[in-house]
């Protein structure tokens, strides 16, 4: 099973640092202490290295020597992610550009006023496309687990201030599911990641770069009962400036409730499979993912 327990690395000193230099040096200080943080975890991280090398040697196909420089760089570009959601989301100064593929699509789910279901994976920057949803002027819900320590939230949260969407966290007594149900009924937009669950969830199977994978079965079921639209969106970093977002045409998933999931999922890998293979190091799933 894969090993995911919810919890994010990292600690509230660690962050301060990242922000003092972005406040008083500005993003290029910062990402050169970065390239020394991503080598101490390349060297020490074993739990998490040995499953990346894994992944790139055997799901992406890469050589010995060129899976060893992708988990370096996975981590160097974990790093700048992190960093430019905190830029971003403080509206500190920056040079970010973006490209908006799709966007349209989303557009054309508000102007329906049905409401919808966007899915994403921990694939790029899903902090800065959910902060660039506010172009859309509709109330957005990200519904997330509540996986980084409460510290070092609080301390972002002082850092960068209102996020402008709301947060619906994943709860054990299943209370999202009435808030994800009351935001669609208001006709909001509801984003979710859909490819990491914590033991115990309910999942489902497909085969992800020619092995077979599980994922969480509830983003699918909420597509499937709901039947709203449903967009696949992504925004990942192309370069230390330039991000590139995709949003996929809305589609609805009719028909029995099980047929309907196993829809949703397979066209959710599909597209997931395909930007993995356009930005391999940028899939930020640290753990074994496979069975």
């Amino acid at each position: 099973m894969p090993s995911w327990q919810g919890k994010s690395k990292g600690s509230k000193f660690g962050y301060s640092i990242f922000v003092f230099l972005l406040k008083y040096g500005g993003i290029h200080p910062a990402y050169l202490l970065l390239r020394f943080v991503a080598f101490y975890f390349f060297l020490f991280s074993r739990s998490s290295s040995k499953p990346m090398y894994r992944y790139f040697r055997t799901k992406i196909g890469y050589g010995r020597w060129r899976s060893l420089c992708s988990i370096y760089r996975s981590y160097h570009v974990f790093g700048q992610t992190l960093i430019d959601k905190v830029v971003v989301m403080a509206d500190m100064a920056n040079k970010f550009t973006f490209n908006f593929d799709g966007e349209h699509n989303l557009r054309e789910i508000v102007s329906g006023g049905r409401g919808g279901i966007l899915l994403s994976a921990h694939l790029g920057n899903w902090e800065v496309a959910g902060h660039l949803f506010k172009r859309l002027q509709t109330p957005i819900n990200i519904v997330m687990f509540d996986g980084e320590h409460q510290q070092i939230k609080d301390y972002l949260s002082s850092v960068t201030g209102d996020r402008n969407v709301n947060i619906i966290v994943i709860k054990d007594d299943l209370s999202h599911i009435y808030a994800i149900n009351e935001a669609l009924n208001n006709k909001e937009l509801v984003c979710m990641h859909a490819d990491r669950f914590l033991p115990g969830n309910k999942t489902v199977a497909a085969p992800l770069l020619g092995h077979d994978a599980r994922f969480p079965m509830g983003p699918f079921l909420l597509a499937a009962t709901f039947r709203v639209p449903v967009c696949v969106v992504f925004a990942c970093k192309e370069s230390s400036t330039h991000y590139h977002f995709y949003a996929t045409p809305p589609r609805q998933y009719h028909g029995r409730r099980n047929q309907g999931v196993e829809t949703a999922l397979n066209d959710f890998v599909q597209l997931l499979e395909e930007k993995i293979r356009l930005y391999p190091t940028q899939w930020f799933n640290f753990y074994d993912f496979w069975e």
